[in-house]
């Protein structure tokens, strides 16, 4: 985080509202809200504490697919942060994950109040058909979204340079330009500051 006066950007407080098996069972959509998503084990619950500034926001584990609901976290009684199940590889049976992504198909189509998707994708993976899908469906379906590179900090010099001209490669293939991306490490804070930036610029943009 830098130093110096807090700015616009920074929040005070970030608490579990409430866990929903059905997206009739979320909250009122009455603020602009922020759907977090990505494939079985990409990071996200680490990540989602990292943007908090505290360790135990979301649970994080080292089983894929541990998330199975959609949670949605309140933030300074301002915007909702909402953590959705991921999806790909998990230990459960394809008819469950298949359960999930209807789910969460189901929760992205209907919130009135969801200003934007972020997609979360693992730095060090080339780029995935189910992640490419998923992407174009949000396309076909209208949602804006972003891409929120993870763990790069496990990635060499070389490595750094190389995977956001390949990924952007495959993207180009289907798309005639690149959504906004961030590039990020919930070890070392990368990425946090822009992150909330831009969350904290759309919030404006925000219409009850």
């Amino acid at each position: 985080m830098s130093s110096g006066a807090k700015g616009s950007w920074e929040f005070k407080v970030a608490s579990f509202v409430k866990s929903s098996a059905q997206p009739s069972e979320c909250p009122v959509p009455d603020r602009p809200e922020y759907a977090f998503i990505g494939r079985s084990n990409v990071g996200k619950s680490s990540l989602l504490n990292m943007l908090a500034g505290r360790n135990s926001l979301a649970k994080t584990s080292s089983t894929p697919g541990k998330t199975q609901l959609i949670n949605h976290f309140d933030v300074d009684g301002t915007w909702y942060l909402v953590d959705l199940p991921g999806f790909g590889y998990a230990k459960v049976s394809k008819r469950e994950r298949e359960k999930w992504m209807k789910v969460t198909k189901q929760y992205l189509d209907s919130r009135i109040n969801l200003m934007c998707v972020m997609m979360l994708i693992d730095s060090r993976i080339p780029a995935q058909k189910v992640d490419l899908d998923f992407m174009a469906w949000m396309g076909k379906t209208g949602l804006p979204f972003v891409l929120v590179f993870t763990k790069v900090d496990k990635l060499n010099k070389a490595e750094h340079a190389e995977f956001l001209p390949a990924y952007e490669m495959e993207m180009l293939k289907q798309w005639h330009k690149m959504p906004p991306v961030f590039v990020t490490s919930a070890k070392t804070g990368e990425g946090r500051e822009e992150m909330l930036r831009f969350i904290s610029a759309t919030n404006g943009l925000y219409q009850p």
